[in-house]
């Protein structure tokens, strides 16, 4: 996985064999670590490993170790410091392994991935009927990014996403727009206002349900009822409502999907699994099996798992989001014969998930073991946590707009005169996907995210424009230094430890990218990006490119700052962050 690893891997085992240890190539690589220090080498072996098959302490071993060490042109010099034996590579050598294969692009067309069953990954299930908000951003990033990792390391994947078209809350606006709603149908927006009749329906609720009226509560429990059962049957006032009212929801998913240049394979809808799902658990009950009868609701009794009764079927023949989920799940194996289902939802679902998996297990479903549920944490405002119900939401599309001005105003007062207005659009909205995506990925998933606009748009800290920022500096840098991609590069230039550093962090760009997959560690990426970035400005400060002190040394540095800027791109590409050209 990392070039220079397997270069020492293969001088490391020959060594190991004379001194009669058998040790795999795979092995070897995944001991060889990074020193803290570069002056005390760029990789080091442990010998702990080998002290019980050799009798003697560890420090024996490594010295020798050291004698045993055949002379290569890759390795430079070879240091036991105690238990370690470390390794200081020749710049030829690292250039020629890693930064030639970033820049002729071999580092990034490797199938990294040993063991890639084909597999599922779920994503983005937004309700139609209400507003999307910023803390749906954190879904659709995490899930599009796992997308783009496991297919760059080799996944055979397929995206989808399960929209919620159906089940209470959408009766909860039907009812409002029906009963309640006084205000005029906006000719734009649809979608977003919709949210807000959602909203407004459900704090009419709230409010009913706290008062004393218990016929005004029993008169909105049968309309919602009614509702529900007109949507089933597909037939009624209320369902011509759904089909209408829905179209709108949809409508405002995709400008958003298209907005954050994110695709689905296949898309699954609530109410395609609705009906379906409710005849399935209703079929199992009849025949006596899994499933019981308690306090006029079907359901699984799952105590024995630690895992209580989850409801299936309602006392008025309705199911519950278990009830489709369990279709669903069958559904996925089904139609694509995937051997891996994962479902990115966040970690308030966790019981939920738990509970729907245990009774696949019990249903006989075989596949049940190969599904996954990826929990992640929230995203929070300042003040607290978002409420839909509540409305206190940032909706996605303002939050959009408002990066995108922010953006482009700061772009206006610096390049007003020079930039055209169709260049500046265009950054800003390169800008604005950098902020959002990077802002949503690099805190790790089990983590609260709180969001802080201008956090994400600091040009100078851990942020998206700040990557974005590094790379069109670059890409300029080699435009006006005339970086020429036919010249031939001496790689044994590079003798600054700066340089050697760069080349030892690029040298694990593939080892980054698997383990994050393997994983599911998204900001391990933005944290190799990010780190990336200040080993090249560190570099940048200290050395000059321009005024090298040979052409030699000069070429060899817009080498090294044209494979940073390379991988920068492949990484943040896998990021599902674009790059400018100029910044």
């Amino acid at each position: 996985m990392n070039p220079l690893k397997q270069l020492l891997s293969q001088t490391i085992q020959q060594a190991l064999t004379k001194y009669g240890v058998e040790k795999s190539l795979g092995e070897i690589e995944s001991d060889l670590n990074i020193p803290p220090k570069i002056d005390m080498g760029h990789f080091a072996f442990p010998c702990f490993s080998l002290s019980k098959v050799m009798r003697k302490k560890p420090n024996i071993i490594a010295e020798e170790l050291k004698v045993l060490i055949e002379d290569t042109d890759a390795i430079q010099e070879v240091r036991n410091l105690g238990p370690y034996l470390n390794f200081f590579l020749a710049p030829q050598a690292m250039g020629a392994s890693v930064a030639h294969a970033i820049l002729n692009g071999n580092m990034f067309q490797q199938t990294l991935a040993q063991d890639a069953p084909k597999t599922m990954i779920e994503y983005s299930q937004p309700n139609t009927h209400k507003e999307l908000h910023v803390g749906h951003m954190r879904n659709i990033c995490l899930g599009d990014s796992l997308i783009r990792l496991h297919q760059y390391c080799g996944f055979d994947i397929i995206s989808s996403t399960f929209p919620g078209d159906m089940g209470t809350h959408v009766a909860k606006c039907l009812w409002y727009l029906k009963y309640h709603n006084s205000e005029p149908m906006p000719e734009t927006e649809k979608g977003a206002w919709l949210g807000k009749m959602y909203s407004r329906g459900s704090m009419k609720i709230y409010d009913i349900d706290k008062s004393e009226d218990e016929a005004a509560k029993e008169t909105y429990k049968a309309q919602l009822s009614e509702i529900l059962t007109q949507l089933e049957s597909e037939e009624g006032e209320f369902y011509e409502l759904w089909k209408s009212t829905r179209e709108w929801s949809i409508d405002q998913m995709k400008k958003v999907y298209d907005w954050a240049d994110v695709t689905f394979d296949k898309w699954y809808w609530e109410s395609e699994v609705d009906v379906p799902s409710v005849k399935l658990i209703q079929e199992y009950y009849d025949r006596g099996e899994v499933f019981i009868e308690s306090k006029g609701v079907i359901g699984a009794d799952l105590e024995a798992y630690n895992l209580g009764f989850c409801v299936l079927i309602k006392s008025d023949g309705h199911g519950l989001y278990a009830t489709k989920d369990i279709e669903l799940a069958r559904r996925k194996f089904e139609d694509y014969k995937i051997e891996k289902s994962v479902y990115v939802v966040d970690e308030r679902q966790a019981h939920h998930f738990k509970q729907v998996f245990k009774i696949l297990e019990l249903m006989g479903f075989e596949n049940a073991q190969y599904c996954h549920h990826l929990a992640y944490n929230y995203v929070e405002l300042p003040e607290g946590p978002m409420s839909s119900r509540k409305g206190n939401i940032i909706p996605l599309m303002d939050l959009i707009r408002q990066m995108e001005h922010t953006t482009k105003t700061e772009l206006k007062n610096r390049y007003e005169g020079e930039w055209t207005e169709e260049e500046m659009d265009r950054t800003a909205t390169i800008i604005a996907k950098g902020a959002i995506r990077y802002g949503m990925l690099k805190i790790d998933a089990t983590k609260k995210i709180v969001f802080d606009m201008k956090e994400w748009l600091d040009l100078s800290g851990d942020s998206g424009p700040y990557l974005q920022y590094v790379y069109a500096r670059i890409v300029t840098l080699c435009k006006k230094q005339g970086y020429d991609p036919a010249q031939a590069i001496d790689w044994s230039a590079l003798q600054e430890k700066e340089e050697i550093a760069i080349l030892l962090h690029l040298s694990n760009f593939n080892a980054v990218a698997l383990n994050a997959c393997h994983n599911y560690r998204i900001s391990s990426v933005c944290t190799y990006l990010y780190e990336l970035a200040k080993l090249y400005n560190s570099f940048y400060n200290e050395h000059s490119i321009a005024k090298a002190e040979s052409d030699a040394i000069r070429f060899a540095r817009l080498g090294l700052s044209k494979a940073v800027s390379d991988a920068m791109r492949e990484g943040l590409a896998l990021l599902g962050i674009p790059v400018p050209e100029k910044m």
